[in-house]
């Protein structure tokens, strides 16, 4: 038995997902379904992506094989066969072009769930156009609502479109097609756009627009970082710390903790007072540490968490004994989520084979 086979855990074991390298979303599914248990053989070129990641790329087999060749190709309808899964991340016609398209391969295995990850989606007008994260996202409407107090939006990394929207809603695609294929045993194929997914994670504030619980533009919405209950202070020795107390009574808690004058009491929720009081708070909160903010707020009702930098969220009290972290190959990483009580995941390393080692266990 392999070393892979032995060590994988999870309730996905016995999945077989087949994964063109790619970069951003498509691996980060990839490994998610490899933390679950899944076996996941990468298929990648020559010199790879240019974006190696040890973690990202954690728990595959991982192959070079020339997939604009004849025998690579070959390989890769052999290997697809065998599969429950494949992901791919290429533009619309790419797979197409190679003769490794959905028709030839669902030909070959109708049982095969075809996950196809893009940001602009299989159709449309935009659908072969080059992209990044900046710009899926800035066609749903949530880019224009984060930003700074002056000046243009700000990109918020790209959890939101590469992650939030695209990988994510790819897993939940292949989940549900493996559920659908239970009872008609039939694959398909999911076509899992980046401005669909960040769209739907929109629904939210789209569902409170109309009826005027919510207005978008900043200075009017208490998730924006105007509102003073909802924000960040910087401290007296220059670290963060994050206030979310937008409930009475997390406010009236926050409030009392800190000594907070009289003044702060009234109107948090007039967008009016927001500026004269986030200015109150922010004198108060820069008259002592990080650390001392942490000693008095920290476990209570008022909504507070540091703002730690990612070198330090592992050495958390509550991240170290959750075990929110693990190590794997002497690098720390985040461990399998989401938990599960009977079938828990695993992070495993990867593993590179040769072509001819390259097959399912």
């Amino acid at each position: 038995m392999s070393e892979t086979e032995q060590d994988r855990q999870g309730p996905l074991r016995g999945l077989r997902v087949l994964e063109f390298a790619g970069i951003g979303p498509g691996p980060h599914c990839a490994m998610l379904l490899a933390d679950m248990g899944a076996e996941v053989l990468r298929v990648e070129r020559e010199g790879g992506t240019g974006w190696a990641n040890p973690v990202v790329d954690r728990g595959r087999k991982v192959v070079t094989l020339d997939i604009r060749n004849a025998a690579g190709r070959a390989r890769c309808l052999e290997l697809a066969q065998g599969a429950d899964v494949l992901i791919e991340g290429f533009r619309p016609g790419v797979m197409e072009r190679l003769g490794l398209g959905p028709d030839e391969l669902l030909a070959r295995n109708p049982r095969l769930i075809y996950g196809r990850m893009t940001g602009w989606g299989q159709t449309g007008p935009l659908a072969r156009a080059a992209g990044h994260d900046i710009n899926y996202i800035a066609l749903t409407g949530a880019l224009a609502a984060i930003r700074g107090e002056s000046g243009p939006a700000v990109p918020p990394l790209n959890l939101v479109g590469d992650f939030g929207g695209g990988s994510l809603y790819l897993a939940v695609g292949i989940l549900a097609a493996l559920w659908e294929r239970e009872h008609s045993g039939q694959g398909q194929v999911i076509d899992a756009a980046i401005v669909d997914g960040v769209s739907s994670l929109m629904t939210f504030f789209a569902g409170l627009l109309p009826s005027g619980r919510i207005e978008m533009q900043r200075e009017r919405n208490p998730l924006s970082g105007a509102a003073p209950n909802y924000r960040c202070y910087l401290c007296a020795d220059g670290r963060e710390i994050a206030i979310g107390a937008l409930e009475p009574p997390f406010w009236r808690e926050l409030l009392e903790r800190i000594d907070a004058p009289q003044a702060l009491w009234e109107g948090c929720a007039e967008p009016t007072a927001w500026t004269e009081q986030g200015d109150a708070l922010a004198r108060l909160f820069a008259s002592r540490s990080q650390a001392e903010w942490c000693a008095l707020l920290e476990g209570s009702d008022a909504c507070f968490a540091p703002v730690l930098p990612l070198e330090e969220a592992a050495g958390h009290v509550h991240m170290r004994q959750r075990g929110v972290y693990q190590e794997v190959d002497g690098q720390l990483q985040a461990a399998p989520t989401p938990r599960f009580s009977r079938t828990p995941g695993k992070a495993r390393r990867t593993l590179r084979v040769a072509e001819a080692d390259a097959c399912w266990d």
